[in-house]
């Protein structure tokens, strides 16, 4: 039996982009308000492409080769999952309602940023101590019941800090690295993604390839509220091809159930997937790609939607050929996301590799 051959792994990121990463993932870019991520986002991808454009509810789009015909787009979503303030009591506390998937169970006792038009103001939400909790039965975190307190007594005391309903909460997380093996933070989800589509920009320009198409590197805002970037982006470019990338449940740890939410690992590579919305020669030949390059892969299976971006360009026009490139993510939705370091190298490495083995007018049809 031949012995397979060792997968030795190359590094991608650098230690100024790996700045880049760590000063993106710790700026604030709550659904509906990515603006300021995606201006940090342009600054960093100008110098590898050749002209940027941005649509009325703020997808950044940076572009090398415009003028080609044939389009293919590079995607990741921009925006995280956040709060709005809804309702102020007398007494000065913040009720608040979601943003997004915003998971209320972790809320109690995490710091927040509320955003206002006097700039930043810094709350908490709050939760009663143990000693004075009673019953068998203790109250969970709900919508109902978490509060953020600000230090006021009364709801003029809050107001006059400039908040009002409608000001967007984040919470203060920041980015850090863990055991030099894994990038931790809130939203690597999927600013993880923005991040790597623009290495990908980078890599070409410093390995001077030339693409034969126009290629579309698209950071999308509003996707954790229904894909709604993509959907209007994909209107507007009318690509050829979409290949996308965000991040999937790694299933190795406890209270997650493989059988039905598949066996995934952080550290084992990017994560193709099997759904209707992904085009199945495209898939093959992201596969291909990887294979002749030894780059480590796994494989998902997807009912019915991936759930991503994918969804909003397969379906868009006359039908988009698209696919789907996951980063595996421990604990998605909290303030302490974990995506591996050797999987983020190798999911620009695929997207880069699978670019440069894309012909101008490829049929992907399975009959002609």
């Amino acid at each position: 039996m031949a012995k397979k051959k060792e997968q030795k792994h190359i590094p991608v990121v650098t230690k100024k982009s790996l700045e880049f990463f760590e000063k993106y993932i710790n700026n604030p870019s709550p659904t509906g308000f990515e603006w300021e991520g995606q201006r940090m986002w342009l600054d960093y991808i100008k110098p590898y492409t050749d002209e940027y454009m941005v649509d009325n509810y703020g997808t950044a789009v940076a572009v090398i080769n415009p003028k080609a015909e044939f389009k293919v787009v590079i995607e990741a979503h921009a925006d995280e999952i956040s709060w709005f303030v809804n309702y102020i009591t007398k007494d000065g506390l913040i009720y608040v309602i979601k943003n997004g998937g915003s998971d209320h169970q972790i809320a109690p006792s995490k710091r927040v940023n509320i955003h206002t038009d006097k700039g930043i103001v810094k709350a908490l939400f709050g939760w009663p101590a143990i000693h004075t909790r009673s019953g068998e039965k203790e109250e969970a975190p709900t919508l109902k019941n978490i509060f953020l307190d600000c230090g006021c007594t009364t709801k003029e005391e809050v107001e006059e800090l400039g908040i009002h309903v409608g000001c967007v909460v984040t919470y203060e997380d920041e980015f850090m690295v863990l055991n030099d093996r894994y990038y931790v933070g809130r939203a690597l989800d999927n600013r993880a993604g923005g991040f790597m589509i623009a290495e990908v920009a980078r890599l070409l320009k410093e390995n001077k390839k030339k693409l034969p198409f126009g290629l579309y590197i698209v950071n999308s805002v509003q996707e954790e509220i229904g894909l709604r970037g993509a959907e209007m982006i994909a209107h507007r470019i009318k690509p050829n091809i979409a290949i996308i990338t965000d991040v999937t449940h790694d299933t190795q740890t406890p209270m997650i159930n493989k059988i039905t939410q598949g066996d995934l690992a952080c550290g084992k590579g990017p994560v193709v997937s099997y759904a209707p919305a992904v085009q199945t020669n495209l898939n093959k030949l992201l596969i291909k790609a990887a294979e002749a390059n030894n780059i480590p892969f796994q494989r998902q299976a997807s009912s019915r939607s991936t759930g991503t971006d994918t969804d909003a360009f397969a379906y868009s026009n006359d039908g988009v050929v698209s696919a789907l490139i996951s980063l595996p993510l421990r604990y998605m939705h909290t303030t302490v996301e974990m995506i591996h370091k050797e999987d983020v190298d190798n999911v620009i490495r695929l997207i880069y590799e699978s670019l440069l083995s894309i012909e101008v007018g490829h049929d992907f049809r399975s009959i002609k």
